[in-house]
């Protein structure tokens, strides 16, 4: 994987974005080991301490735990925490901001729910694909 440098987000929270999504996509699950720091810096090309900071994030967060000596390893319940956590923040943010944008250009309420179940049914389509 690539980390987009004109991203607003710091590599060290791209990181941490990266391991959700590969523990919400099930490569990683539950008490199974999680990269080392290194094994991150080596396999994104990044300083160490950089990838150790979006373990420490995940770790903060309850997503990861340590066992002293073995590594960092997925709690049992991190899916449930990272999905929380993303419908809470982020989605809301998306969402509140296609509102406020949809407010400014007039676009009435159902048309706006029209488009989001466009959007659902072409990416239904093609995951099928």
């Amino acid at each position: 994987m690539k980390f987009y440098e004109e991203s607003d987000l710091p590599i060290y929270i791209q990181v941490a974005e990266w391991l959700e999504n590969e523990i919400l996509r099930g490569q990683f699950g539950p008490d199974d080991k999680i990269y080392s720091q290194y094994q991150l810096a080596d396999l994104f090309t990044i300083n160490p301490a950089t990838a150790g900071k979006g373990l420490s994030i995940l770790f903060e967060n309850d997503i990861l735990y340590k066992k002293r000596g073995l590594g960092m390893f997925v709690t049992p319940h991190a899916r449930s925490v990272i999905l929380s956590k993303r419908k809470n923040e982020k989605l809301t943010l998306l969402v509140n901001g296609i509102v406020d944008e949809a407010e400014r250009l007039e676009v009435p309420f159902d048309e706006l729910i029209d488009m989001l179940n466009r959007a659902k049914m072409k990416n239904i389509g093609e995951r099928q694909e």
